[in-house]
């Protein structure tokens, strides 16, 4: 089969590689019908992420088809369209108990593309079959779909869940890309009183307003004046950071009220202030994460209810499997490119990229 595999950093090819079997009995063997890139698949071009090994197969979202399964494998079987978590779960160790999937003892955890080989391949093997597959409803896309296996249990569970959005609140989100975009998507199911989103990019304002956000503003327009202006000098209830660097997680630590929530869920390569010499009298909690996708299956129950109407519009740009190479340059490039999410589809899908002024349009 056909995969991307890592080489070392800077160094990507779609190669020949073996075609993956059943290891363990839990085990399912996945044809991928769609997939995405992510940012952390970018981390680890740039060497980053030190664990992954050269010849590695990258990625860790993806829709298809199970081909086969292990022995003990229940909840899904042969001919099933599944959507594949980008975590594993072994489901019995403390965290896996505790629907800390990210956390697994087992072996689970972020595997796929990191410690294993991963999506972007023609077949995938997914260890914990059982519980990280999920069957997909005939009415959701794979399109749609694929983008539930990262970014929208991330926004939903790091930012909007971890920072506790309620009705009337005041939620700020600073940083428009992906994960950003789906925490203002998101939020907007447990009724905030407002959404704020804060970016560089007029582009990524834009689709922040396309997503939900009632008030937009560039990060060189004094986004802490407006959030005092808003909220009669109080600060925003829920803020959340979505960038990963020091200088927009200490913008967030500014702009949350006194007994407010900062939740992190960008990440971060370089060490954060923490100015407790400021922020000691303040109640604050500031909670940071790795997805867990335990609430997966509920996002799938609100997209097949055409409750996360959001969704078609993070995807920017849509290639086939022989374009992967051309999908990760047009990703990478995201400030010139416009990219927000990019698809990788079967070539029976008959995808094409679109223009920028199409999308616009």
């Amino acid at each position: 089969m056909k995969a991307l595999v890592f080489h070392g950093s800077g160094q990507r090819s779609w190669q020949d590689v073996p075609d993956p079997g059943i290891e363990d009995a839990g085990d399912a063997v996945v044809r991928v019908d769609a997939v995405t890139i992510c940012g952390t698949d970018l981390h680890i071009m740039k060497g980053d992420v030190p664990e992954v090994r050269p010849g590695t197969v990258l990625g860790h979202e993806a829709v298809g088809e199970v081909v086969e399964t292990g022995a003990d494998v229940r909840s899904v079987r042969p001919g099933d369209r599944v959507l594949v978590s980008c975590i594993s779960a072994c489901g019995r160790c403390r965290f896996c108990r505790e629907n800390r999937f990210g956390q697994c003892l087992g072996g689970g955890g972020w595997i796929l593309g990191h410690l294993i080989d991963g999506t972007q391949a023609e077949y995938v093997r997914v260890p914990f079959a059982d519980l990280s597959v999920h069957p997909l409803p005939g009415s959701v896309s794979s399109e749609d779909a694929v983008l539930l296996a990262d970014i929208f249990p991330t926004g939903h569970e790091v930012g909007v869940l971890s920072g506790r959005v309620g009705p009337g609140d005041t939620v700020a989100v600073v940083g428009a890309g992906p994960v950003g975009l789906a925490t203002i998507a998101t939020a907007r199911l447990y009724t905030p009183g407002r959404v704020i989103a804060v970016d560089t990019a007029p582009s990524r304002l834009e689709a922040a307003r396309a997503v939900g956000a009632d008030v937009t503003v560039g990060a060189d327009e004094d986004p802490e004046a407006l959030v005092a202006d808003l909220t009669g000098g109080l600060g925003a209830d829920v803020v959340v950071e979505a960038v990963g660097v020091p200088e927009t997680f200490e913008l967030c630590t500014r702009m949350v009220r006194p007994g407010g929530r900062v939740a992190n869920v960008g990440v971060h390569g370089k060490p954060v202030a923490l100015h407790l010499e400021s922020l000691w009298s303040k109640d604050l909690t500031i909670t940071t994460g790795l997805v867990d996708t335990y609430s997966i299956p509920l996002l799938l129950e609100m997209m097949a209810a055409g409750r996360l109407p959001a969704v078609p519009s993070l995807v920017t740009h849509r290639f086939t499997p022989s374009q992967m190479e051309e999908a990760y340059d047009v990703f990478s490039r995201a400030a010139d490119t416009g990219a927000l999410k990019v698809v990788v589809g079967a070539p029976t899908h008959d995808v094409v990229s679109l223009p920028a002024q199409e999308r616009a349009a």
